[in-house]
């Protein structure tokens, strides 16, 4: 008779592990459904059609709109009939569920729910993969502020950004267990969906120069670069003017809502001010603070967490962008939670960002011909827009400090290092940058005759 290898510890230590899971992907669904509950205004009420209703029942999105902007209606596929302002990811998304809604009664709301459901399926995975991200830090229940953050709630379906961060924590989970190529190829779609995961090497890079593990590192960039490569290049080779139309949007477009630029245009500060510098200044004031986030990386006592990195790069980019969408929140939310889980700083960062959400909306009701006497004005408007930048701000200084003082990171307690890392997780230090301590620099200073 063969005796059973399993024991009743392990079998039990395999269930609490798994707990989590279900509730909060079921935590996951309910924000999905509350999300989709916040757009009935426009649904079901036909608000969408008025572009002062839709702005007043805050219940807007990017998807409804685009089914006739991007000549979905006309039947035209994307990139090929038409250019559109999107990667290829959201792209063929678009043409997928086109295909799915033509012919139908009214396809845009169609298009708008189909597009939901992909979202909603995204925020579920996304939310189960968190659950494992955190659980390697023994916070697992910390999923749910992604799952059920307000901001979340509120921003949810106005655009895509949703299925990118799946994506884009599907390949963290990936790089946690090793699994280098799969990280950087899933990397590759997510960039292929929404470009701002790429900074997001900025990071592992960082790590990898300072214990030198660079070749984890360059598996993912092949993988990274492969996946993109075969997923765009059929569309560069037979729809290239359809194709680059992101790319030239994006170095086209000039400071929009929401960017600390766009304030600087509106009150014409001198230089901050300049639209023709804002390209510029864009870049430029993301290289410096990613710089500083490099300094801090190779000069920090104990080396930085890659969540923690991750976050603060993130931030930077967002902060220094020339466009700060609402739904951007929805980028940051998870990094956020895995970089500091504590819970009052990223309560106040939620109050600012869904102040601004509702900000925005009735600032535009405001500046409509005719409604002046309606919604908020600049002063109202840009207090908002200067809160989300603040709160964040606070948000990385509290980063900041628990890299420099490790005893006050939650995650490092009980001898923990970097659960997410990877190879990162204990591995020794071999390129530090150490300033000279004065008491260094005396000693060796010739003495004065």
């Amino acid at each position: 008779m063969t005796r059973s290898t399993s024991t009743p510890g392990a079998a039990g230590s395999v269930a609490r592990a798994a707990l989590p899971f279900v509730p909060l992907g079921l935590l996951a669904a309910l924000g999905a459904i509350l999300a989709y509950a916040w757009k009935a205004p426009c649904r079901f009420g036909g608000a969408w059609n008025d572009g002062t209703q839709q702005f007043l029942n805050f219940c807007y999105t990017d998807i409804y709109p685009l089914w006739w902007n991007e000549k979905l209606d006309q039947g035209l596929t994307p990139y090929f009939g038409h250019p559109v302002e999107y990667p290829v990811g959201i792209g063929s998304l678009m043409w997928v569920i086109q295909k799915l809604v033509t012919g139908t009664s009214d396809p845009g709301v169609r298009f708008f729910d189909l597009t939901v459901i992909v979202m909603a399926a995204s925020l579920v995975a996304g939310v189960v993969v968190m659950v494992a991200l955190a659980g390697l830090q023994r916070r697992p229940w910390d999923a749910a502020w992604y799952a059920l953050a307000p901001a979340l709630i509120l921003t949810a379906y106005i655009n895509w950004d949703l299925m990118c961060g799946a994506l884009s924590l599907g390949a963290f989970l990936a790089w946690s267990r090793r699994a280098h190529f799969t990280a950087g190829a899933l990397l590759g779609l997510a960039i292929a969906t929404k470009f701002y995961p790429i900074v997001l090497f900025g990071p592992l890079l960082l790590l990898a120069l300072r214990t030198r593990k660079l070749p984890p590192l360059l598996w993912a960039v092949g993988g990274t670069v492969i996946t993109w490569v075969v997923v765009n290049l059929p569309f560069m080779l037979f729809a290239f003017d359809g194709w680059k139309r992101f790319y030239v949007f994006s170095s086209e477009r000039g400071a929009d809502w929401g960017s600390l630029w766009f304030f600087f245009q509106n009150r014409q500060w001198p230089f901050l001010g300049d639209a023709g510098r804002v390209d510029m200044l864009g870049i430029v004031s993301f290289g410096l603070l990613c710089l500083a986030v490099a300094v801090l990386a190779l000069t920090a006592p104990t080396r930085p967490r890659l969540m923690q990195l991750c976050f603060l790069v993130l931030a930077a980019f967002m902060v220094t962008n020339k466009v700060w969408s609402p739904q951007y929140v929805l980028w940051l939310v998870p990094f956020a939670v895995l970089a500091r889980p504590n819970w009052k700083p990223l309560a106040l960062w939620q109050v600012a960002e869904c102040w601004y959400f509702f900000a925005i909306w009735l600032y535009l009701v405001h500046v409509q011909p005719g409604n002046e006497t309606l919604g908020i004005g600049d002063g109202g408007y840009f207090a908002a827009v200067w809160a989300r930048a603040i709160t964040i701000a606070i948000l990385a200084a509290f980063v900041v400090r628990d890299i420099l003082r490790p005893e006050h990171d939650v995650i490092r307690q009980g001898g923990v290092d970097d659960p997410v890392g990877g190879v990162f997780d204990g591995a020794e230090d071999r390129f530090v940058l150490r300033m000279p301590s004065r008491t260094a620099v005396r000693e060796a200073a010739p003495e004065a005759s």
